[in-house]
């Protein structure tokens, strides 16, 4: 096994989130990019009841949260300053400073009338955000923004810079800015359709770089390979695309791999595998991963090759449910993963949980984590032979 792997398959839980009042399911994560070293890391975290809960990363306690946004969908974190992002049915793209405890938006994003948006995304250097609607009256449409707060006008509400209406024929679910150009961006729709931009030219038919089709509704979209040449998506019937766009200009197929259901081909050591969650390009080792579980909580990591899907390892132990949502950091190794059983988790290489401290001991932490702890424990196992 070589270095990745292995750091995939000594991954721990160090630490999992306090329970809250409300139990939900945690639909999507992301970390803020800027680290202020005295601070740490936060994390925001999309919740099924219309929620937005900041946390710490270390002790993944919550710091605040922005309530009452029923129709949420996706969260993000500007790449440059504690901004939080996520697109609404409402019909808006909504915006919170993270370091604020007021749960009003500091910004929204207006869509034209009739828009419900159901994905968006931000471009690395945070200028433009593009957000995908569902469709209306035959229109489903990327509307775009400048995201630029400009000193002159303090305005809360931006108005969108334009739209493309021509390219998907039914629901947009999917919008990924290209990691390091900002003019670039793929989107993906229940149409199958899976289309780059380069959002630099003029009109929308030009604009259009390729269209690759997965044949099925598109549920994940990303890009990986060297300068992010590549994109892969995931469809809602747990196929797997992934395609080449080096070869636009060459006789070599651009499509590297098209699984329509990765279920069926995956060997897992651990039994089975239930849904694709989302994959995770790791730069260092230029290696593309997709990550999966089953209904019972456990998380299978694969690796990705042109020959196929291989299974890396499988994390278990953490979750008692479906696992809904991940984010991986490229800095520390750390993964955070989300679910239906409402428990955030950070695993970390090599590491060991933190156990709690005997005043907390008093307090039952969940029953999941009592029953992880006393079924790993030695000394439960003498006791019952005895």
């Amino acid at each position: 096994m070589e270095k990745i792997e292995e750091q995939f398959a000594n991954l721990n839980i160090v630490k999992r989130s306090s329970e809250t009042k409300e139990p939900t399911y945690l639909l999507g994560i992301d970390t803020s990019k800027t680290v202020q070293a005295e601070k740490g890391s936060l994390v925001a975290v999309l919740c099924s009841n219309g929620s937005i809960r900041i946390y710490d990363k270390e002790r993944l306690n919550v710091l605040r949260e922005f309530r009452g946004y029923p129709g949420l969908n996706g969260v993000k974190f500007a790449n440059s300053c504690e901004s939080v992002y996520s697109s609404c049915t409402d019909g808006t793209v909504k915006c919170w400073d993270a370091r604020l405890a007021s749960e009003k938006p500091v910004q929204l994003f207006k869509g034209y009338p009739s828009n419900i948006f159901i994905s968006f995304d931000i471009s690395c250097n945070d200028h433009v955000i593009c957000a995908g609607t569902e469709k209306v009256d035959d229109d489903a449409l990327l509307v775009f923004w400048d995201a630029r707060i400009n000193s002159q006008d303090l305005s809360t509400t931006k108005d969108p810079l334009g739209a493309y209406s021509e390219t998907h024929s039914d629901d947009i679910t999917q919008v990924c800015f290209h990691p390091s150009n900002p003019n670039m961006v793929v989107s993906g729709s229940t149409d199958g359709l899976v289309n780059v931009f380069d959002i630099t030219v003029d009109n929308e038919e030009d604009a259009l770089v390729t269209t690759c089709n997965s044949v099925s509704s598109v549920s994940y979209i990303g890009w990986s390979g060297k300068d992010y040449k590549q994109i892969y998506c995931m469809t809602h019937d747990e196929g797997f695309c992934w395609w080449d766009l080096n070869h636009l200009d060459t006789d070599e197929p651009i499509t590297c791999l098209n699984i329509p259901d990765v279920r069926e081909v995956i060997n897992v050591k651990e039994g089975i595998l239930d849904y694709l969650i989302g994959g995770l390009y790791h730069e260092k080792t230029d290696k593309l991963f997709v990550v999966g579980g089953t209904n019972t909580g456990i998380i299978h990591i694969m690796s990705c090759t042109t020959s196929g899907l291989v299974h890396v390892t499988s994390l278990q132990g953490g979750h008692a449910a479906t696992v809904r949502s991940f984010c991986w950091n490229m800095q520390d190794d750390s993964l955070l993963t989300g679910g239906e059983d409402a428990q955030l988790l950070l695993w970390k290489p090599g590491a060991v949980e933190k156990t709690l401290t005997k005043k907390d001991s008093m307090k039952i932490a969940s029953s999941v984590y009592q029953r992880v702890r006393v079924h790993s424990n030695d000394s439960y196992k003498r006791r019952k032979k005895q």
